[in-house]
């Protein structure tokens, strides 16, 4: 999440808007496949320092593929781009088990102007270790850490295990997520209800948060995202919030039929 924090400089918590617009439903596409597509823009009373290197709007894809022939593993991406005829994006990736318990890959990127950076991580438990390979203009060097006790959780498998456990967080749940080569101690709880209308319904969704928790390095970042009640629990709204501003996506199409598939 480094990325966001170094266009952003003091904490803003934005609170919740209204109920939103009409999502629109697209049936299509492989089974095992999500794809969710979103607005966003920067939040906050600062956003506007923010706007004057990075822009303040654009769209946004959160893309899950499921297990399925030949796959053995969960990939999720969350694209942040910049609007039509601007370049720049943000990019998270996640790869998890296939049982979903364990964050076997985490991927970083960014590029705006004349700003890039990115950085992997893959996890070997079988070492017990984190492997870090980053890259800038610059330079590119790797690093290796022992894995820490505790579940990892970077932005986008914290919206996949959100997802997968909403039906059972009822209070606080203590958990580490893992952002820009370091493990943070965070606090799972949950947040204010929403209504979002979707396929000229009116559908209920949850919030959640993500906070920081006692203890070890304090996490200089912040998630909030609403899931819908049903089964298929599906993000209406998710923001990063970072130091000086929250980039709020949310949600304009469904362009696939392939929803969460449960925990075994």
């Amino acid at each position: 999440m480094r990325p966001i924090r170094h266009a952003m400089l003091a904490l803003v918590i934005v609170c919740a808007i209204p109920t939103a617009g009409a999502v629109e439903l697209n049936c299509r596409g492989p089974a095992n496949v999500e794809s969710f597509k979103y607005s966003w823009k920067l939040h906050g009373g600062l956003s506007w320092i923010a706007g004057i290197m990075f822009p303040t709007s654009g769209i946004g894809e959160l893309k899950t593929t499921y297990p399925a022939a030949g796959r053995d593993a969960i990939d999720s991406s969350l694209l942040i781009t910049a609007p039509a005829g601007k370049s720049g994006f943000y990019a998270y990736e996640t790869q998890i088990e296939a049982s979903g318990q364990r964050t076997l890959m985490t991927y970083h990127a960014y590029s705006w102007k004349d700003k890039s950076r990115k950085e992997r991580t893959l996890f070997d438990y079988n070492a017990g270790v984190a492997r870090m390979h980053k890259e800038t203009p610059e330079k590119q060097w790797d690093k290796t850490d022992r894995i820490p006790a505790g579940a990892f959780h970077d932005v986008v498998s914290a919206i996949y295990y959100l997802r997968q456990n909403a039906a059972t967080i009822r209070g606080p749940v203590s958990t580490s997520i893992y952002s820009d080569g370091k493990s943070y101690p965070v606090i799972i709880r949950p947040a204010n209800r929403e209504t979002f209308t979707i396929g000229g319904q009116q559908v209920g969704a949850s919030g959640f948060e993500i906070v920081d928790g006692p203890g070890g390095k304090k996490w200089p970042g912040g998630m909030k995202i609403w899931l819908s009640d049903d089964a298929r629990r599906i993000p209406f709204r998710i923001e990063i919030i970072q130091s000086m501003a929250s980039l709020q996506l949310d949600l304009q199409s469904i362009d696939s039929c392939a929803f969460m598939q449960a925990s075994k």
